[in-house]
């Protein structure tokens, strides 16, 4: 997820040895998105398997390569923190700060960028705009001193976004399936996605309802977004989702923007959502541990919410990533048509579930569809399922909807949870089939 392996093999070029053994096709940019990372993995035309031949624990140095590409294209709006994460260059995220502290702070040399009401979570998130001539990380340790009460934190970059196509897209076709026409909105299941925009008008959510937030009310669809909630709500001829014909809030947090997928535009949507009382929220998003969006996760599930995130694709050697690995979020791993884990999926205590992330086909704009594969895929069909159990927030329930699903888990792994399927998989039913995303003719 994070930068999975094939991603950064094609986006960077790194290893041309591995491109040759995949024969892996040609990636693009979409038109009018910065060609970023691929968060939970990559939608793709005829993709092959990943080799087992690979070695897993190189994933974290094309990672960092990665990393450093994204930061030297865009040098006066992004900068490395110390351990070479991604972060907007020169602001700080403050939360909850004392009108005295930013009056220290300002008599500092900060000055005030942005300055939001947290409603939902309780709280305000104001964006600090770091003294000339001061070093990033120095000015946290600076703004930590001067006021230890409040809570400070680089505003980092949590990567999605890219499309890997090599045939031209494919239109829906073929006869209905059984069972009677959607109709909008009325399963009753309200569920939460923070990714990227979603194409709303794409065929697959004529049945559903589709609420958008960001971007200043601006409609930028991007392809992951709109991959991830299909698999949510989508339905159509010969397409279902794991919760199909629900009501989606959708946060849109990157707008194609290059300081998209930052920390105050995810803790912004996560507010929204808890606002608008969406029991479930997906992120099939990843980034470094962050003190503010810890916080804010901590916050949602205080208040009953289910958190589902993707527990990344920087392969089984590589350290967590979140906000999959923070305390009481439901992390998804993905498995083949095989039921086998994906050789680049994340292990550990923060895998809760197993579900589908390849060999299927997702939604894409403007009307076809595209194989997909990752731990980002797999997390909405958790998400789905949850939502279809908890159509509140209450923490109660919200631990009984988890419970529910586990007790219908199949068990992969060893007996009980495990590091790498969690309670086991779910979701089987769910997965759509590749040849939605084959070419007219073939």
């Amino acid at each position: 997820m994070r930068r999975s392996l094939v991603a950064v093999l094609l986006m960077f070029g790194v290893v041309e040895v591995a491109r040759a053994q995949l024969g892996l096709p040609t990636l693009r940019a979409p038109v009018g998105l910065p060609l970023t990372s691929l968060p939970g993995g990559i939608l793709q035309q005829n993709q092959p398997g990943l080799s087992n031949g690979l070695d897993p624990a190189s994933l974290r140095d094309l990672r960092r390569t990665a990393i450093r590409d994204l930061v030297r294209r865009y040098p006066r709006l992004l900068e490395r923190d110390p351990s070479g994460e991604a972060i907007v260059r020169g602001e700080l995220l403050a939360l909850s700060p004392s009108d005295g502290a930013l009056a220290a702070e300002r008599a500092a040399g900060f000055s005030v960028l942005r300055d939001q009401a947290l409603v939902g979570l309780g709280g305000r998130m104001v964006v600090l705009a770091v003294p000339a001539r001061v070093r990033t990380e120095r000015a946290l340790q600076r703004v930590r001193a001067l006021d230890p009460a409040a809570q400070y934190a680089f505003n980092h970059i949590y990567e999605q976004g890219g499309v890997l196509r090599q045939d031209p897209p494919t239109a829906e076709s073929g006869p209905p399936s059984s069972g009677a026409a959607p109709v909008e909105g009325t399963n009753g299941v309200r569920i939460g996605l923070i990714d990227d925009g979603v194409d709303a008008a794409h065929p697959v959510f004529k049945g559903a309802v589709v609420h958008s937030y960001g971007c200043s009310g601006k409609k930028v669809p991007g392809a992951h977004g709109t991959a991830v909630a299909s698999l949510m709500v989508g339905e159509s001829a010969r397409f279902r989702g794991a919760a199909p014909g629900g009501e989606l809030f959708a946060a849109d947090v990157y707008c194609g923007l290059p300081t998209g997928g930052s920390v105050e535009a995810i803790a912004a949507a996560f507010d929204w959502l808890v606002q608008e009382r969406v029991a479930v929220i997906n992120v099939s998003l990843v980034g470094p541990e962050n003190p503010l969006l810890k916080s804010i996760v901590r916050s949602a599930i205080a208040r009953g919410h289910l958190v589902v995130a993707a527990v990344g694709n920087d392969g089984p050697a590589a350290p967590p990533l979140y906000p999959a690995a923070y305390p009481g979020v439901v992390g998804v791993t993905a498995v083949d048509s095989h039921r086998r884990v994906l050789i680049e999926a994340e292990r550990g205590p923060q895998v809760r579930f197993a579900a589908p992330g390849a060999d299927m086909a997702a939604a894409e704009p403007p009307q076809s569809y595209a194989l997909v594969r990752g731990t980002s895929f797999a997390a909405p069909i958790v998400a789905g399922l949850l939502a279809e159990r908890l159509m509140a927030p209450d923490t109660a329930a919200a631990d009984a909807a988890v419970s529910d699903l586990a007790r219908h888990a199949i068990d992969l792994g060893a007996p009980g949870i495990d590091p790498v399927y969690g309670y086991g998989f779910v979701g089987g039913d769910v997965r759509p089939a590749p040849a939605l995303a084959s070419a007219q003719g073939r």
